[in-house]
This record gives C-alpha cells, sequence and structure tokens, in this order.
C-alpha cells in the first residue's frame, strides 16, 4: 500500500507493503499516479517525498500481478503506464530516500527527481535485459544524461549493481546520508516547500526544459515493452525467474 501524508508543504508517499518487499501492484502504481497528479493542481503541495521501508525501498514490480493485468490489456492505459506518464507530467519538485534495495523502477524513477537520499546499504539494480525486457520510464533518455552513455549501459543494460556510493559518483544520488536518511530528505523536501513557491516552479521548468522529448520516450518504450512481453525470450526469462523465486 502506499501511505500518504502532509505535513508542512510536503506530502509523503511512503511504500509500505514489507511482506512482497515493497514490489508495487497495479493499486499502488494508481496511488502514486493519484497523488502526483493531485499535487499538479493543489496550492498546499508543494514537494513530493517517496520513501519505503528500512532496508527495502522497492523490489520493483510485483511480477505476478503486472503479468495478470498486462496479459489482458496490454500496457496501453495500465496502472504503471498512469504512472510512468504522472512522473514525465509532475510539476511539484519530487525527493526520494532509499534506504535498502531500489529494483527496475525503484531506480528509474529516480531519475525523475530532483533530490535523491540514500543510505549506505541502498543498492540499486536494474535487471531488465535479464528478463528480456528494454527500460522504462524515459531512462533511456534521463540515463546517458545524468550519468553519461557508459556508465548508463552498465546500470540499464548489463544490469550491474550500484552501491549508493557508486550511484553518487554515477550523479543518481546527492547524497549518501551515514544517519537517519529518511529523516535528511524530509529536511530537504521542507526546505524546498518553503522557498517561493512560483519561482521554484520556474526555476525547476528551466532546468528540466521541454519535456515533449522525453514524453516520447517514454511512449516509445511503452510501445517496445509491451511488445517484448510475448517475445519468446522474454516468456522462457519469466518462467525461470518464478520457478527461481518458488524455489
Amino acid at each position: 500500500m502506499i501511505r500518504k501524508s502532509l505535513e508542512d508543504g510536503v506530502q509523503t508517499l511512503r511504500l509500505d507493503r514489507p511482506e512482497k518487499k515493497n514490489a508495487l501492484t497495479g493499486q499502488m502504481y494508481n496511488d502514486l499516479a493519484e497523488a502526483l497528479e493531485a499535487g499538479n493542481t493543489d496550492a498546499d503541495i508543494r514537494c513530493h517525498l517517496i520513501c519505503g521501508l528500512p532496508e527495502v525501498f522497492t523490489a520493483g514490480n510485483d511480477i505476478g500481478d503486472f503479468l495478470q493485468y498486462a496479459g489482458k490489456t496490454g500496457l496501453g492505459e495500465t496502472p504503471v503506464v498512469r504512472f510512468l506518464r504522472a512522473l514525465v507530467r509532475n510539476e511539484k519538485p519530487l525527493v526520494a530516500s532509499v534506504d535498502g534495495i531500489a529494483i527496475g523502477v525503484g531506480t528509474t524513477l529516480l531519475m525523475h527527481c530532483d533530490m535523491v537520499f540514500a543510505s549506505p546499504r541502498a543498492l540499486i539494480r536494474s535487471p531488465f535485459v535479464d528478463l528480456g525486457l528494454v527500460p522504462e520510464a524515459g531512462s533511456s533518455l534521463l540515463g546517458p544524461q545524468i550519468m553519461g552513455p557508459a556508465r548508463a549501459f552498465e546500470l540499464l543494460c548489463l544490469g550491474n549493481a550500484f552501491s549508493a556510493e557508486k550511484a553518487e559518483q554515477a550523479g543518481l544520488v546527492n547524497e549518501v546520508v551515514e544517519g537517519d536518511v529518511d529523516a535528511a530528505a524530509l529536511a530537504c523536501a521542507k526546505e524546498i516547500a518553503a522557498k517561493p513557491p512560483e519561482a521554484m516552479a520556474l526555476s525547476r521548468k528551466l532546468l528540466r526544459g521541454d519535456t515533449a522529448r522525453l514524453s516520447e520516450r517514454v511512449e516509445e518504450e511503452i510501445r517496445i515493452f509491451a511488445s517484448r512481453l510475448s517475445a519468446p525470450e522474454t516468456i522462457a526469462a519469466f518462467q525461470a525467474f518464478m520457478t527461481k523465486k518458488k524455489a
């Protein structure tokens, strides 16, 4: 589930599904998307903070849940697509607190954040190719822009895990926090929320530039990702993953 709260202009969105390592279901994607969409028109929300639980940010998609709804409808208007589009259209600053594993979309959503804080035990990994899939959330565009082509390939194609220190060196994480990473992220979010909102919005928009290209890339990734779901090597990779998981 997603636990939402609003304090001092900061909307905190906490991933809270410990029994499944915060693996994201369709309902969780819808809740996250709804919260980001609401922030675009709610003046009381000046900043979003996404965080997980101790030792786990998110294990990524709940594979079983994802295959169930994607198999019936494709990716057209599924909750995950709604969330990806909401990330691109989000108009308020976005801060993340990463303590533990951040897998798949747990990695790619960080590329949309304005500030990312990580604990030393954070582990960032995107095994898309291992599952016969392709990167998503615009990461095929944002990754090279943030980290450079070589490190983006290592993270998104080779699937290597990045430690918190390596992610900071790559520019994906702003700060590695030795103490309470959630507290540090919340303090930053409140600092952002306390600044003049119009100036903040205009400045953020200038930094991000025209998002049309990013939106186009997200849609292109969605189309390719959807076509890969029926590819023989993808089916085989998912079957191997599910068998290994059951074992």
